[in-house]
């Protein structure tokens, strides 16, 4: 498919609202919610989630009693969990977990445990495939739980803005290279910045018309939440883009942007995490691009001639 297909294609998925407002419909996934929902957990909530993160079919096989003495606390603590996650109580959770798992299993066949750990034991090709599946779903459950008003909102914001600032630390500040690239490449007026100081500097000194994007898949990364606090003082408008919708980096945006991920124990930095958040990040992108899509399309081909030149 040529460049000017994929932007009309992109445009034209970002643009169907009906059609996203029917995938976010289907929901996020119970897994994905409770990798996402830790700042709400007491450290008694906490040890279910891991139990359960780690060996989701527990809760199709054991009582609630029984689970709770797996986790070392009490049914109280595990009736809380289930109504941390907005259930009612344990049958629902073990209703949407069998579904989850059912599904999961016949789209990726029932010998991957998805919601097992990366186990030492795991051959390379075992360990290949965990992670292609999750980062399968990790990419559908994101783009499925999308808040498409505050996407269609952030890539308004992004097409008029005077300036663009993007900050984010370690495996986070990948992202927003990406989408720095993106932009910049298209001759938007964007800036990654390299190090706290320089962006809370950047930050105090926004202009009218700023747009600051901050990245952190936990959301609790205190320089990247003091970029947004610092800009959003400043008058710009604030986005967040992270995997915990009620983390502080969230509440310090005026727009959010959640990804969903499950991790494996053994990430160097994000790993499936980083995926979901560069799908968000190509949505953005293929949404600014088809506002002044001709201006695009050259712009693209022009720095793609002089960067490969005959």
């Amino acid at each position: 498919m040529g460049l000017a297909a994929r932007l009309v294609y992109g445009s034209r998925r970002l643009r169907a609202g009906d059609a996203a407002q029917r995938r976010k419909g289907t929901g996020l996934g119970i897994q994905s919610t409770i990798e996402a929902s830790g700042d709400k957990f007491t450290p008694a909530m906490q040890r279910v989630a891991t139990v359960i993160r780690d060996q989701p079919r527990i809760v199709l096989e054991k009582t609630i009693s029984e689970l709770a003495q797996s986790c070392g606390t009490s049914v109280a603590s595990v009736v809380r969990f289930c109504r941390a996650l907005g259930l009612s109580g344990y049958a629902q959770l073990r209703m949407q977990l069998a579904t989850e798992l059912g599904k999961e299993a016949a789209q990726f066949g029932a010998d991957l445990m998805l919601g097992a750990e990366i186990a030492q034991s795991d051959t390379l090709q075992e360990m290949a495939s965990k992670v292609a599946s999750l980062e399968i779903l990790a990419i559908d459950e994101t783009v499925s739980g999308l808040d498409y008003g505050a996407l269609e909102r952030v890539v308004a914001a992004l097409d008029k803005a005077e300036r663009i600032l993007m900050f984010g630390i370690g495996a986070s500040q990948f992202v927003a290279q990406d989408l720095h690239h993106k932009l910049f490449r298209i001759g938007r007026n964007a800036f990654l910045l390299a190090d706290p100081h320089e962006a809370w500097t950047a930050a105090l000194l926004s202009p009218p018309g700023t747009v600051a994007l901050g990245f952190s898949h936990s959301g609790a990364t205190a320089d990247t939440v003091r970029f947004l606090d610092i800009a959003r003082g400043a008058g710009a408008l604030t986005v967040a883009l992270t995997g915990s919708p009620d983390s502080p980096l969230a509440r310090a945006a005026d727009e959010r942007l959640i990804s969903r991920a499950r991790e494996s124990r053994l990430r160097a930095g994000a790993m499936v995490s980083r995926i979901a958040q560069l799908a968000i990040v190509d949505c953005l992108f293929l949404g600014v691009a088809s506002q002044r899509y001709e201006q695009t399309v050259d712009a693209l081909k022009r720095t793609r001639d002089v960067t490969h030149p005959k």
